[in-house]
C-alpha cells in the first residue's frame, strides 16, 4: 500500500501579529501597492497575493489564537524574512525606497551578495524583515520563482 503524504508543498497563508492594523494596513495597501477587499475595522485584512495570502492580525489576537503563553515580546528578530524577488536589479532599488517612502526601515542597503545577485532589507512597521532580491531565482511570468 502506497502511503499519501496529507501536506500538499505550498504555503496557504503567511499571517503576521501587528501592533498597529490601520498602520500597517496603509503600509501594505498603500505604500506598497498589495490588493485587498478588507480594511482594519475588520479586525482582520488579508492581501491577496499569487498562490499565498498575506494575513494582517492583531498581535494579541494571533498570540491567543495559538495557545496560552504565546503573549509574549517580540525579539527584534523572530528567526523569520520574508523575501520578495524581483525580475531586474534596478528593481530592487525601486521596492526598497517604496517601503521607506510608505513608513518601513532600511536594515541593509542594496548591494551584491555572495550568491551573485543583488539584494537589500527593509523591515516593515512591527520590524518584520524583508528582503528583497535579483538574481537568485528564475521567475516566471506570474511573478512566481522558478527554483532549478
Amino acid at each position: 500500500m502506497t502511503e499519501v503524504n496529507p501536506v500538499e508543498p505550498r504555503i496557504s497563508i503567511v499571517a503576521l501579529g501587528v501592533e498597529d492594523l490601520a498602520r500597517s494596513t496603509r503600509f501594505y495597501a498603500e505604500g506598497l501597492g498589495l490588493p485587498t477587499t478588507r480594511s482594519p475595522e475588520d479586525g482582520i485584512v488579508f492581501f491577496q497575493l499569487r498562490g499565498t495570502i498575506l494575513e494582517l492580525f492583531p498581535f494579541r489576537s494571533l498570540a491567543e489564537d495559538i495557545a496560552p503563553g504565546f503573549d509574549v515580546p517580540r525579539s527584534r528578530f523572530g528567526g523569520i524574512t520574508l523575501a520578495h524577488n524581483v525580475r531586474t536589479r534596478e528593481e530592487v532599488d525601486e521596492v526598497l525606497a517604496s517601503a521607506l517612502r510608505a513608513g518601513g526601515e532600511l536594515l541593509k542597503p542594496a548591494q551584491d551578495t555572495s550568491w551573485g545577485g543583488y539584494s537589500g532589507y527593509f523591515a516593515d512597521p512591527d520590524g518584520y524583515p524583508w528582503e528583497v532580491a535579483w538574481g537568485a531565482f528564475e521567475l516566471a511570468e506570474d511573478g512566481s520563482l522558478v527554483v532549478t
